[in-house]
């Protein structure tokens, strides 16, 4: 949920963060990885960007051909092509929307300008030319692909391809009244961001409306970019606020007439978190959570009148999990419905039977069937073979720390079936093509570099022997630097954990401990993939330097252990998580070869909130913390992921107070270096001058590092990562210092 300038994945509420150099490091295996295809319609050859081209490989023989060349990509009157991030087909693949000169809104590069290239005539124009630079978001073609809607300053317009007239479909756009996308908590909390689906007849327009204009505003200072410093306002609604008022609209083309759709409920105590057509129906399926998001609801609404009804409901003692399928990281990612039965039911999760499965909901009433079953999770949803009846799903049932593919029947009928190579012990991925005739499959483990085939789903076969990832297997190993291991705790929690030892390890000596931790719901660190166990602060190699580096996930994590396992942090975030890693950090402690003096933790956002916790709860263990961009105080954070994991505070704020890092922070014994961005949109540097007031009233010393106007990532600014990870590593070493004794 970062970019490459270094962003990963911001709180998310307290999202973690794997960050700044693992972005360098990713894009180095990137080739490896099944994100940077994109599938063809029929499913027999799939497109790339390379050297800004746009070139396409057919299947099986992966042959490559270049369908926009650079002279292509050439504008009138210029000399230069346009330099394109992101691409979409029409329908009818003979035009190509190209996104050009994007700048970041909140998360991603979602706002830019869009070109349009006829394959035909290869003519090549510019969409939006009345509206400002850079101010286009999410252009789409029409279902007939005679035009393109896109949203600017938060009004919805469509274009005709034919004339360029350009129609304002919604006029009452504002800072904070907000059509066809978000503000900064929808896109947070429930990655909202294209907030607008046509019609399957190309005559209608359904959008979201998000009206901000009762969210308080929270200002943030820029002192450095001019003499008089610049007041920088967000809508942002903390936790115990109410949240912004949510409707959606249908507007029809023709005359920009809008009707909105009566969904039950007063608009600012619920959420709507997905919206669109029904297939080739004038009916909108909609998705409603309450605000303490504890509550599901699907609607139907008839779009010509705004008429609903509510065909599912589904409520948990905690929180109702929203399953994504698809890379919510992404600039087209909507966050869509899956169509079962000629869109007559739809593939859905819940966690009711106490594990993540599966479920066709019907749309017509009738019983819903049970799809995946079992005593385990599912991760993700890889592929619905609607000939052939199955559905294609990743799990681990019996190592919550790998990723495997396995399918069933969509009926409910068989068990789940391993269709991931056996011999493959790790974490694997799939892209399969729209005709389930071939996927590209991506591995990795601990001490297997990321690699990746493509192959023949029938059979789970490469289509090249010799590019298969067994046949090259040998290559991408790498001298294991990683140990996994299991731990039991007094309270009879058992964690999963891994640590990387000193090279030339001598277990009669004692090491330095250095904890990484993240412990919310949004992150689960303890992942057998490649590059996990990597410092990416460390300017060095703490292996070499004498380092033992250890991560362990708690109860609250999202590890694919069971609903109660999630669930049991509810309204305990600050507590439930820090002492399951206090109990492991005192069986550890028990180690011959662990110094119980040199004992060290650190994490960012939500991990920055750990260690945090850990360092002034359990000062007798922790002896260094360092504390990035971290919530010191749970009050200052955003509503929608607060109150989900939380509840309100109206109803338990001792929760609040007891799970808040500032009020345990006059318990500081050992030494704290604290990390805050000026300019964090996310996670408020009121944080850090709070927990600041705090430590001084108690006269508590530790070392502050404030860096001006950066935000969670901590990456704008000449030098920054340097400074930062200099910082970092001087700090560890002055104050936990390596090597065995």
């Amino acid at each position: 949920m970062f970019k490459s300038e270094i962003v990963i994945k911001s709180r998310t509420g307290l999202k973690a963060f794997i960050f700044t150099l693992t972005i360098l490091f990713v894009t180095l295996i990137a080739s490896s990885q099944v994100g940077d295809i994109r599938w063809s319609v029929d499913g027999n050859s799939y497109y790339r960007i390379e050297k800004n081209e746009l070139v396409q490989y057919t299947l099986p023989d992966n042959k490559p051909s270049v369908v926009l060349s650079k002279q292509q990509l050439i504008p009138m009157g210029t000399e230069n092509p346009l330099q394109f991030s992101y691409y979409s087909f029409s329908g009818d693949q003979q035009k190509v929307l190209l996104f050009t000169n994007t700048k970041r809104v909140w998360r991603l590069n979602s706002k830019g300008d869009y070109w349009m290239l006829d394959r035909k005539s290869g003519s090549l124009s510019q969409l939006g030319k009345t509206l400002p630079a850079s101010s286009l978001m999410f252009a789409k073609f029409s279902p007939d692909g005679n035009s393109v809607a896109y949203v600017s300053g938060n009004n919805i317009y469509v274009e005709d391809l034919a004339t360029s007239h350009i129609k304002a479909l919604t006029k009452d756009g504002s800072v904070t009244l907000i059509n066809g996308t978000f503000d900064w908590v929808y896109e947070e909390e429930f990655d909202c961001r294209d907030g607008f689906r046509w019609s399957p007849d190309s005559k209608k327009i359904a959008y979201w409306q998000i009206d901000a204009s009762n969210i308080r505003k929270y200002y943030l200072i820029n002192n450095t970019d001019s003499i008089y410093s610049r007041v920088i306002s967000i809508e942002y609604p903390k936790v115990g606020d109410k949240p912004s008022s949510c409707k959606v609209g249908v507007v029809n083309i023709s005359d920009t007439k809008t009707t909105w759709m009566n969904i039950p409920g007063d608009p600012a105590q619920n959420y709507l978190v997905r919206v669109e057509f029904i297939p080739s129906t004038d009916y909108l399926l909609i998705q409603q959570l309450n605000r303490k998001q504890n509550s599901s609801k699907l609607y139907i609404s008839e779009s010509a009148t705004g008429n609903s009804k509510v065909i599912a409901e589904e409520t948990d003692q905690a929180w109702v999990d929203i399953f994504q399928p698809g890379n919510p990281y992404s600039i087209d990612f909507t966050n869509k419905f899956i169509w079962l039965n000629e869109t007559k039911s739809i593939l859905w999760d819940s966690e009711k039977d106490g594990w993540r499965h599966l479920y066709q909901v019907s749309l017509e009433g009738k019983l819903e069937k049970l799809v995946t079953k079992g005593n385990y999770d599912f991760t993700d949803i890889t592929y619905v073979d609607h000939k052939k009846g199955y559905v294609y799903f990743m799990a681990s049932p019996d190592n919550a720390t790998q990723n495997y593919l396995y399918r069933t029947r969509l009926d409910g009928s068989s068990t789940a079936e391993l269709i991931s190579p056996a011999s493959l012990k790790g974490t694997h991925s799939y892209s399969f093509s729209p005709n389930g005739k071939y996927a590209a499959h991506s591995f990795s483990n601990s001490f297997t570099r990321p690699s990746r085939e493509f192959i023949t789903v029938a059979n789970q076969k490469p289509l090249n022997e010799k590019e298969s990832i067994v046949a090259r297997l040998d290559s991408f190993k790498i001298k294991p630097v990683a140990e996994f291991f299991k731990i039991r705790t007094i309270d009879s929690v058992e964690m999963d954990g891994w640590m990387v030892k000193p090279v030339n390890f001598d277990p009669s000596k004692k090491y330095p401990v250095v904890f990484y931790v993240y412990t919310e719901p949004a992150e689960a660190t303890v992942t057998d993939s490649f590059g996990r166990f990597r410092n990416f602060l460390y300017m060095g190699d703490m292996a070499k330097d004498g380092y033992i580096y250890i991560s362990l996930d708690n109860r609250g994590t999202p590890a694919p252990k069971g609903a109660a396992w999630r669930k049991s942090i509810y309204k305990k975030i600050g507590q439930i998580n820090i002492h399951d890693q206090a109990m492991a950090a005192k069986e550890i402690l028990k180690w011959d070869f662990v110094d119980p003096e040199r004992i060290a933790v650190w994490g960012w956002s939500g991990g920055g909130s750990a260690t945090l916790n850990l360092m002034f709860q359990y000062p007798e263990i922790y002896k260094t913390g360092i504390a990035i961009a971290a919530v010191a105080n749970e009050l200052t954070y955003d509503n929608i992921y607060q109150e989900r994991y939380m509840g309100l505070p109206q109803e338990n704020m001792e929760d609040f107070i007891k799970g808040s890092p500032i009020t345990y922070a006059k318990n500081l014994k050992g030494n704290l270096l604290y990390i805050h961005g000026t300019g964090d949109d996310n996670v408020h540097y009121q944080n850090a001058e709070m927990l600041l007031n705090e430590l001084i009233k108690y006269n508590k010393q530790f070392q502050f590092m404030a860096y001006p106007n950066r935000t969670h990532g901590i990456s704008e600014g000449e030098g920054t990562f340097i400074h930062l990870a200099t910082l970092y590593t001087s700090y560890l070493r002055k104050n936990c210092p390596p090597g065995g004794k």
